[in-house]
């Protein structure tokens, strides 16, 4: 097998850290050869081409005492305002922070909204595969390592550019996923929000023999387990907890999609939410299917989206319409919807957000009709409004001018969530209506009574580690045999949801 790929070594039985010098460390040779086989070959990555183009990075060579030896990077757009927002991207094995900033579209996003980009980024000295050290102790806790340097890249941002630290956000790819839940973690009240991307929960793994089970085939626990986990880490903290928006490729062979489930229970635990969505829909050219848990509010706690047949990536769409970017020119930049968009509007960087002194908010707001692939929608005129902002599932579609509206384009049988805000003539945006479901025609779900195997033989799921999960939504069906039943109900197409004695 190529040298990537070679089973690793098993980690050092010396010291798991040598002495540091001057915010510089070495890691034992053995744990690194594992950690390097583990990531990059046998579990995360494969090296990766260079990047196509360059986005200017500034590095920022004093930032604190970076007991983590990581470097600070960051991307400054040309029309930033005062009191910016904050996004911090992690990269992923054998990546770099410039690789990430020219391939997953963070920075285009950047430069139409104005938020500032820190591009944590480690080393080889750390780790041979560049990896960050997600499930190392010594690196994940609050005050420590890693975990401690992000953290500082945070604070200097803020003197140096007057950040908002009211709106500081953190996202990542795999390792840089899983680093992701670290910091919302270990410091729960720096970040508004974050973004998983192809990452593991909290506390999955403490060693390089944790992290195998935990990417493949996923460790399952119970919510409040999870949740647990979080909490333990800071006993004294009484929240607010992060919004957390996870994002998991239905194909993923590497860290399996069952790390999306488990991150939706810890996240909505922590949150006080049960684990059944309040709202689902498809977002995208690729349908990925969206499911969103709310809080008490009506906000979005979390957030759980599931891209179709693709593997271990970031999902990029290259082009240049307003919910395109990134590039594919790097591996693991993978080509189906552009989660940087959805991603700045989770975090609520797309300029959706209510600004003081705005129109009120629409009342009335009614689907007036449906066809296969049509919404129809109309709401009460507001006095003074110039124009007004459709958002389907959370996001902002259109601007009309008025009611009624359609929107088209959309898939038979799918059901999404709109809300309508005015717009003065200045193009200041007031709150958003009441949101209504609307449901587009088409033919009936489908629905299959039959044993686990059969449901695997049939397309309908697959198995992993002995048991059966449905594919698209990924429930877990139980023991791969022809005594367990059960019946399972495809809406939309491809996506299937375990319906015993529901179905119609």
């Amino acid at each position: 097998m190529p040298p990537s790929e070679a089973p690793p070594r098993p980690p050092s039985t010396g010291p798991a850290r040598s002495a540091r010098t001057g915010g510089s460390r070495r890691r034992a040779l053995g744990r690194t050869a594992a950690v390097a086989a583990l990531l990059a070959g046998a579990a995360l990555f494969s090296p990766a081409p260079a990047a196509r183009a360059a986005v200017p990075l500034q590095k920022i060579g004093d930032f604190g005492t970076n007991p983590g030896a990581l470097n600070m990077y960051v991307y400054r757009p040309a029309a930033m305002p005062a009191a910016p927002a904050v996004v911090v991207a992690l990269h992923g094995c054998t990546q770099s922070a410039q690789v990430y900033a020219d391939n997953s579209g963070l920075t285009e996003f950047a430069d139409r909204y104005g938020f500032l980009l820190v591009f944590p980024e480690t080393t080889a000295a750390n780790n041979s595969s560049q990896c960050f050290n997600w499930f190392e102790p010594g690196d994940t806790g609050r005050g420590r390592g890693e975990a401690a340097s992000i953290r500082q890249m945070v604070t200097r941002a803020g003197a140096a550019y007057g950040a908002d630290p009211a709106r500081v956000y953190i996202t990542g790819l795999s390792a840089g996923g899983a680093m992701t839940s670290v910091m919302l973690v270990a410091y729960p009240e720096v970040f508004a929000a974050g973004a998983v991307i192809a990452g593991v929960p909290y506390a999955c793994a403490d060693s390089v023999v944790t992290a195998y089970s935990c990417m493949s085939p996923g460790t399952d626990r119970a919510p409040s387990a999870w949740a647990g986990s979080v909490r333990d880490a800071n006993p004294g903290y009484g929240g607010p907890w992060p919004r957390v928006a996870i994002w998991h490729g239905d194909g993923d062979t590497k860290v399996v999609p069952r790390n999306a489930d488990e991150l939706r229970d810890q996240w909505t635990a922590v949150h006080g939410l049960d684990q059944s969505p309040d709202r689902t829909s498809t977002i995208g050219p690729d349908s990925t299917r969206r499911e969103q848990y709310l809080a008490a509010d009506g906000s979005v706690a979390v957030e759980v989206d599931r891209v179709p047949s693709i593997a271990h990536g970031t999902p990029v769409d290259p082009g240049t319409g307003p919910q395109q970017c990134g590039s594919t020119g790097t591996a693991h930049f993978i080509r189906s919807i552009c989660s940087s968009y959805w991603i700045t509007g989770f975090f609520g960087l797309d300029g959706s957000a209510p600004a003081p002194g705005g129109p009120p908010a629409p009342t009335g707001l009614a689907a007036t009709a449906a066809t296969d692939t049509t919404v129809t929608l109309g709401w009460n005129a507001v006095g003074g409004a110039a124009s007004y902002a459709v958002y389907r599932d959370g996001a902002r579609i259109a601007t009309p001018d008025g009611s009624p509206f359609t929107d088209t384009g959309l898939g038979p049988g799918t059901g999404h969530s709109y809300a309508v805000a005015a717009r003065d003539g200045a193009g200041v945006e007031g709150p958003r209506s009441s949101e209504v479901h609307a449901t587009t025609t088409g033919a009936a779900p489908k629905c299959w009574t039959a044993n686990n195997y059969q449901h695997v033989q049939a397309g309908r799921a697959t198995t992993s580690g002995g048991h059966v999960y449905a594919q698209g939504s990924h429930q877990d069906m139980g023991l791969y045999n022809t005594f367990v039943v059960h019946t399972l109900k495809e809406s939309p197409a491809g996506h299937y949801v375990v319906a015993d004695g529901t179905c119609p």
